[in-house]
C-alpha cells in the first residue's frame, strides 16, 4: 500500500506543473460560476499566479533526473522541461498583454483563461508525450483551444471565417496525422510507445520498408500543419489576419514550441534508420517555409498578414536546428526559439496596443507614429528588427549561432538560403520602420493625426505596456548573454539524458 502511495506521489510530481494548472483552471471556473465575483480581473491576476508556480516548479525541476511514468507514456527530463518553461513563459506573457484587450471588447474574461490554460496544459504533456495517443491527445486538445481561440470574437465575420479555415484544415491535418501513426503502430507490431515502436520494426525487420516511409511522410504533413510549414502554410495568414491579436500573438509561439518538441524527439527514436530521408525532407521543407514566408511577407499590406509569412519563415530558421540534429543542433534551437518568444510577442503586443488606440491593421496607417507615440515607434521598431537579424539584438546572436552550427555540419547551402532570406526580411521590416519615422505632414495618416498618446506607467490601466517592456528588453539585450545561455543549457541538456533524444 505505502509502496503504491510512494509511486503515484512520485508520479504526480513528474507533473506537479501541469496539475497547478489544472487545479488554477477549476479555481477559475469556480469562482466564476458558483460564487459569481464581480471583480473579473481578478481572475487574470488567478491565471497568471498559478502559471508562475508552474515555471518555478519547471526550474526546480530541471535539478531532477530523467524519468519515464505512467507506464511509460510520458517522459520527463530536461529537454522537454525547458520547452514546457517556454511554453508557461508564453501564456504568461500573453495572458499579460490580453488584460486591457478583453476589458474593451468587453468578451468573457473566463473562457479565454479557459481556453488559453488548457491549450497550455495540452502544449505541455505534447512536449514530454512518448506513446502515440498521448502525442495525439495533447496535440488534439492544444489543436481544439486554438480553434476556439480564434473564434472567440464570435459577432467578428472574419473571425468566423478564420475559425471555419483552421478547424476544417486542421481536422484535415489530424487525419494525416493519424493515418501516419497507423502505419507505425503496424508496422511495429501493435506498439504505442516510441521505444518499443523503434524496436518493433527492427524485430518485424520493417524499419527499411515503404510502409514506414508513409508513416514518416504522413506525420510530417500532420505536424508540418502545427508548424505552418511551407506547403502546409495556407492556413496561417487568414487565421492571423481574422483572430484577435492577443490570440495570435499565443498561436504563432505556442505551436512552434509544442511543434518543435514533438518533432524532435519521436523522430530520433523512431526514425534512425530513416534519418537521411526526414533530414532531407525536413531540409526541403525550411528552405521552401524561408525562401516564400519572406518574399510574400514584402507584399503584404497588413501588419498581421505579414507577420503570419514572417512566422512562416521562422520555423523555417527554427528547423535548421532539427536539421543538424547534434547536441549543438538542439541547442541553438532552443536558444533561438527563447529569443523569438520575447521579439514576436513584443511586435505583436505593439500591434495591439495601436490597434486597440486607432483600429486599424493597415501597415501605411503607421506612419509619422513617432510623432505621437515615440515609445511605442521604438518598441515597434526594435523588435521586427531583432527577428530581422539586425546586430547587436538578440535575433542576430541567435541566428548567428543557428547558422554556425549548420555551417559546421556541412550544411553549407541551408546557411546561404538563411543569409539570403534573412536579408530580405531586413528589408520589409525596415520599410516599417521607415513609416514610423515619417515626419513629413503630408506623410502622416488620419489615424496618427487623430491618435491619442497614452500614459506609459500604468499597470493597472495599460497592463499590456509591461509586456511590451519586457520582450523590448529582451530583443535588445538577451543575445548579449548567449554564451551564458548556451552554458546553462549544455549543463541541463547533458549526453546521457540526450541520448534519448
Amino acid at each position: 500500500m505505502n509502496l503504491e502511495f510512494d509511486l503515484s506521489f512520485f508520479y504526480a510530481s513528474t507533473i506537479l506543473p501541469e496539475c497547478i494548472l489544472i487545479f488554477f483552471l477549476i479555481l477559475i471556473l469556480i469562482l466564476d460560476s458558483i460564487l459569481e465575483i464581480k471583480n473579473k480581473s481578478l481572475l487574470f491576476y488567478i491565471s497568471l499566479l498559478g502559471l508562475s508556480l508552474s515555471i518555478i516548479i519547471l526550474f526546480f525541476q530541471l535539478q531532477e533526473e530523467p524519468t519515464i511514468s505512467f507506464s511509460g507514456n510520458f517522459q520527463d527530463d530536461n529537454f522537454n522541461r525547458i520547452f514546457r518553461i517556454f511554453l508557461v513563459l508564453c501564456s504568461i506573457l500573453c495572458i499579460s498583454l490580453s488584460i486591457d484587450f478583453i476589458k474593451c471588447t468587453k468578451l468573457s474574461i473566463t473562457e479565454f483563461l479557459i481556453f488559453i490554460l488548457t491549450a497550455t496544459i495540452g502544449g505541455m504533456f505534447l512536449c514530454g508525450a512518448n506513446d502515440l495517443i498521448t502525442i495525439f491527445v495533447s496535440l488534439e486538445c492544444l489543436s481544439l483551444c486554438s480553434y476556439l481561440l480564434s473564434g472567440y470574437t464570435k459577432k467578428d465575420v472574419r473571425s468566423n471565417e478564420a475559425v471555419m479555415k483552421y478547424l476544417l484544415i486542421g481536422g484535415t491535418s489530424s487525419s494525416i496525422l493519424v493515418y501516419g501513426f497507423s502505419w507505425l503502430y503496424g508496422s511495429s507490431g501493435g506498439e504505442s510507445q516510441l521505444q518499443k515502436i523503434a524496436n518493433g520494426l527492427i524485430d518485424t525487420e520493417m524499419y527499411n520498408s515503404s510502409g514506414n516511409l508513409v508513416g514518416l511522410v504522413s506525420i510530417i504533413a500532420g505536424i508540418g500543419f502545427k508548424l505552418s510549414l511551407v506547403p502546409f502554410h495556407q492556413w496561417t495568414p487568414d487565421v492571423y489576419e481574422g483572430s484577435p491579436t492577443p490570440v495570435v500573438a499565443f498561436l504563432s509561439v505556442a505551436s512552434k514550441i509544442a511543434g518543435s518538441a514533438s518533432l524532435a524527439r519521436p523522430f530520433n527514436i523512431v526514425f534512425p534508420s530513416l534519418s537521411n530521408q526526414w533530414h532531407f525532407l525536413l531540409e526541403i521543407l525550411a528552405i521552401w517555409s524561408m525562401i516564400l514566408g519572406n518574399l510574400v511577407a514584402i507584399t503584404q499590406t497588413s501588419m498581421k498578414r505579414m507577420l503570419a509569412y514572417s512566422s512562416i519563415s521562422q520555423i523555417g530558421y527554427l528547423m535548421i536546428g532539427i536539421i543538424v540534429g547534434d547536441f549543438n543542433g538542439y541547442t541553438s534551437m532552443i536558444v533561438y526559439l527563447l529569443f523569438y518568444i520575447f521579439m514576436n510577442l513584443g511586435t505583436f503586443a505593439c500591434i495591439l496596443l495601436f490597434g486597440s488606440r486607432t483600429g486599424t491593421d493597415n501597415i501605411r496607417d503607421y506612419s509619422g507614429l513617432i510623432l505621437k507615440d515615440p515609445l511605442l515607434a521604438f518598441s515597434l521598431s526594435l523588435c521586427p528588427l531583432s527577428l530581422g537579424g539586425i546586430p547587436p539584438l538578440s535575433g542576430f546572436f541567435g541566428k548567428l549561432y543557428l547558422f554556425w552550427c549548420a555551417w559546421k555540419n556541412g550544411l553549407y547551402f541551408l546557411v546561404f538560403i538563411g543569409l539570403f532570406t534573412s536579408i530580405i526580411s531586413i528589408y520589409y521590416y525596415l520599410k516599417i520602420v521607415k513609416l514610423l519615422i515619417a515626419t513629413e505632414t503630408k506623410e502622416v495618416t488620419s489615424y496618427i493625426q487623430m491618435y491619442t498618446e497614452f500614459s506609459f506607467f500604468s499597470f493597472h490601466k495599460n497592463s499590456i505596456e509591461i509586456s511590451i517592456i519586457i520582450c523590448v528588453i529582451a530583443s535588445m539585450f538577451l543575445g548579449i548573454f548567449i554564451n551564458p545561455i548556451i552554458n546553462i543549457l549544455q549543463n541541463n541538456l547533458n549526453l546521457s539524458s540526450f541520448t534519448n533524444i
